[in-house]
């Protein structure tokens, strides 16, 4: 599998390419921003993108995603709880008009147990609420891509709409904890680690 990441926009998010070598599918996670930068990235690969999964509705998540859209034509997913994030309509969503972001709404939503395919590989969602209420991770092999949900060394706030501090500690401990030391975690910001690291030192699962 193919698996490029790249630091995008004004929060340096982490936008993540997948894709399958043989059928050159591929999956885009997150683009943040900087759409020229995933257009290079794309073309310099030759893949056609079959879908754009954001794993919650935040800006800096959903910058590049309009343009992107457009260019590919992918199908736009994310959970049915934070569908209502990527149009201006929403209230509790500040951020989207700030951002300076063209609305985009999904082609789909997601739940609990999809299956996201594009070649040879899958994809399985999730749900990790608790960043925001309809927050997601995606699991692939052993990696799972958690969004804002999970810090090497810290954890997703919880204090704008739709976080909640008590939902994504038992989001992080019910549903990543309960995978092997060696799962890789790929995180919205910053470095990646895994989960046995997250498991020993992250000051706020250790109680430390």
């Amino acid at each position: 599998m193919i698996l490029k990441t790249l630091v995008l926009g004004l929060l340096e998010t982490n936008c993540y390419i997948l894709a399958d070598e043989k059928s050159r599918e591929a999956v885009v996670i997150d683009p943040g921003g900087d759409f020229e930068e995933i257009k290079k990235e794309i073309k310099g690969l030759n893949l056609t993108v079959k879908y754009i999964v954001l794993t919650h509705g935040h800006f800096d998540h959903t910058g590049a995603l309009a343009q992107l859209k457009k260019t590919t034509e992918a199908t736009v997913l994310i959970h049915a709880e934070d569908s209502s994030m990527l149009t201006p309509t929403d209230q509790a969503q500040p951020f989207l008009m700030d951002s300076g972001a063209d609305p985009c709404p999904a082609d789909g939503t997601l739940k609990e147990g999809d299956k996201i395919q594009f070649g040879e590989y899958t994809l399985e969602v999730i749900h990790t609420p608790g960043h925001t209420s309809g927050g997601i991770s995606l699991l692939i092999d052993k990696m799972i891509f958690v969004g804002d949900t999970l810090f090497c060394g810290s954890i997703g706030r919880t204090d704008l709409p739709g976080g909640s501090f008590k939902q994504l500690i038992d989001s992080i401990k019910r549903k990543l904890l309960t995978k092997g030391d060696d799962y890789l975690i790929y995180s919205g910001h910053g470095p990646a680690s895994t989960i046995g690291e997250e498991r020993r030192r992250n000051p706020f699962l250790t109680g430390a």
